[in-house]
């Protein structure tokens, strides 16, 4: 069976994708703009890994929607099996790093949670997870504070940092594997801050993280 598969920085070797997995609401302002609980414990959802969409890439604007969010998120690589990991040994398990926007038909999903139905059609759409190259952990460590942020067509939408996350990716490893067993392939997209809002065809996406890269995407 093949795989998606993402560059890694300074490698000719491509790290193949098996599943994406999502953490959700992981930023306390996030939290406030979305109306939520701010005292939910994790949780998870998945997008299939052939909506990547790299660096460069393009993303179509999707139908039956007509409010389509961008969300940059910290994204993890996960290098090594694992189930019921503890916080303390989580990063062994971490490969690298990336830059992910997870998609979001914001209209479909309000829909979903309304009627309280799976989010698959706000989330889980074609090209619904653009992600940069991966850098290796060997490389910059593991990221726990430095700015992450977006903007489309050079104006800032997104702004924060590393540090103002809830879960950190130590704690987010442990509870999704509990959940399921990790295996080398996987991504985990660590949540978004506050600022998401919609996207049209012709905008241009850059997202960045400090000491992990950058992601430029175009809205077609």
């Amino acid at each position: 069976m093949s795989f998606p598969t993402i560059k890694i920085v300074g490698l000719d070797e491509r790290f193949p994708a098996r599943r994406v997995y999502c953490v959700g609401r992981n930023y306390i302002d996030h939290i406030r703009e979305m109306g939520s609980d701010e005292r939910e414990p994790p949780f998870f959802f998945q997008k299939p890994a052939d909506a990547l969409v790299l660096d460069g890439g393009d993303f179509p604007y999707p139908p039956l929607s007509e409010n389509v969010h961008y969300e940059i998120e910290l994204v993890v690589a996960i290098g090594k099996a694992g189930r019921n990991i503890v916080p303390a040994d989580a990063l062994d398990h971490v490969y690298g790093y990336a830059v992910g926007f997870d998609m979001t038909r914001r209209d479909l999903q309000g829909v979903a949670k309304d009627m309280r139905r799976p989010w698959e059609a706000g989330k889980a759409f074609d090209h619904a997870a653009p992600c940069s190259a991966i850098v290796p952990a060997t490389d910059i460590g593991h990221p726990e504070t430095g700015a992450i942020w977006l903007k489309v067509n050079r104006e800032t939408r997104q702004e924060a940092d590393l540090s103002h996350q809830i879960w950190s990716v130590p704690e987010s490893i442990s509870h999704l594997s509990e959940l399921f067993e990790l295996v080398p392939g996987d991504l985990i997209f660590t949540g978004t801050p506050s600022g998401v809002g919609p996207v049209k065809p012709g905008d241009t996406m850059v997202g960045g993280i400090e000491g992990v890269g950058e992601l430029t995407v175009q809205v077609v």
